[in-house]
């Protein structure tokens, strides 16, 4: 009897962080499985040429209500008929409130319109994803320095000769990071300034100090300033630091020409991947144009085999795949699939079964990464909360 009693009093305290810990498990898997689900209904738009949207669940509310009684009853038999029983009761109700707001407006739709900028790429990058499939994903197109003018080779099938250049050089720089020889560094620019030294007071002397390095030129009695910035990220088969200052000047008047969207490498001669000495950037895609590469793929635009080319190192056979990310498209759902939508009166699913199934995994990783650096905050109504009322 006692000993029910003492349970009746700490089962409510017991159950409350193991009811807490339940419920955010629980509602954290429902709103990863939803926006998932939303990126692969996406895609099926875009295969079928219909507007992408997306939907997101801006707040979660949930209330617990635990309810325990407890009483005694006389025992039904035998000679214990006059000795009263413990009687325990309780209940549990949860009432979720749930709010779902569209994701849309001219900021989002500006934000999946715009293309990725290069410190994005890079902090993927140094998440130890492989280069060959985040450029697979994100680059629209490479630009090869061919003497005194860059040629564009587009990452698109249809331009079969754009492609397959696209791809052999992903899978060069991609062979020189499976030896982890391959530096991406942000290339460090200097900016020079003369100015006459008698337009300078003691008191912007001081100031300029500051923020620059300044040499006095006495012959012409003129101040010369210099401040190194960080500039654009370079893609290396050397370490940038053992260039030389002519060198650095010369990539400095080169990267004013790069855009914020373009990635550039450099691999030189004498050094591993060195058989095939090739310069230039990729130009990264927008959220928007990866969602209408990956629905054109399905079949309009389909993926093949390309080769590399035969001055690169080798690679594994796992890592030069057909598909950027392999789509299934069936009449049934896909029993071992990780993830399947229904849409346009057929199943779509990522690839997770076979040999590549990890790469297939990470692809969809990534995209669903790149959809949270594109999405803007949810509106939201209070603040998101759980709480448990005994």
């Amino acid at each position: 009897m006692l000993f029910g009693l003492i349970a009746t009093l700490v089962l409510p305290g017991c159950l409350s962080p193991i009811t807490l810990n339940r419920a955010v498990g629980a509602y954290d898997d429902a709103i990863t499985s939803a926006a998932s689900k939303q990126l692969l209904m996406n895609i099926a738009r875009a295969h079928h040429h219909q507007p992408i949207h997306f939907t997101g669940v801006s707040n979660v509310a949930a209330t617990f209500d635990f309810r325990f009684s407890a009483g005694g009853t006389p025992a039904l038999t035998g000679n214990a008929g006059g000795i009263l029983m413990p009687v325990f009761g309780g209940s549990v109700a949860e009432n979720p409130t749930i709010s779902i707001v569209p994701i849309e407006g001219e900021e989002f739709t500006k934000r999946i319109l715009t293309p990725f900028q290069q410190n994005k790429f890079t902090l993927l990058l140094r998440q130890r994803f492989d280069i060959d499939l985040l450029l697979r994903l994100m680059a629209q197109e490479v630009r090869i320095q061919h003497s005194m003018q860059h040629v564009a080779y587009r990452n698109r099938p249809s331009d079969k000769a754009g492609y397959e250049m696209f791809r052999r050089v992903v899978l060069h720089l991609s062979a020189i990071q499976d030896q982890d020889q391959l530096y991406v560094e942000p290339l460090t620019l200097e900016h020079t300034w003369t100015i006459p030294a008698g337009s300078v007071t003691a008191e912007g002397f001081q100031a300029l100090e500051k923020e620059f390095s300044m040499l006095y030129n006495e012959l012409d009695n003129t101040f010369t300033l210099r401040k190194q910035v960080p500039g654009p990220i370079l893609i290396t088969n050397y370490d940038p630091n053992v260039l030389s200052p002519e060198e650095r000047t010369k990539l400095s008047r080169e990267a004013g020409n790069w855009m914020s969207n373009d990635v550039a490498f450099d691999i030189r001669p004498g050094l591993l991947g060195g058989e095939w000495p090739v310069r230039g950037v990729f130009r990264l895609r927008s959220f928007h144009a990866i969602l209408s590469f990956l629905g054109r793929s399905i079949g309009d635009e389909s993926e093949y085999d390309v080769d590399k080319d035969p001055r690169t190192p080798p690679i594994a056979n796992d890592e030069n795949p057909a598909a950027t990310m392999e789509l299934v498209v069936s009449d049934s759902d896909p029993d071992k699939a990780d993830l399947s939508i229904y849409s346009h009166g057929r199943y779509y699913a990522v690839n997770t079964v076979g040999p590549l199934a990890n790469w297939n995994r990470d692809a969809f990783q990534m995209l669903y990464l790149l959809f949270q650096m594109t999405v803007t905050d949810l509106p939201r109504v209070g603040v998101p909360s759980i709480t448990i009322a005994k």
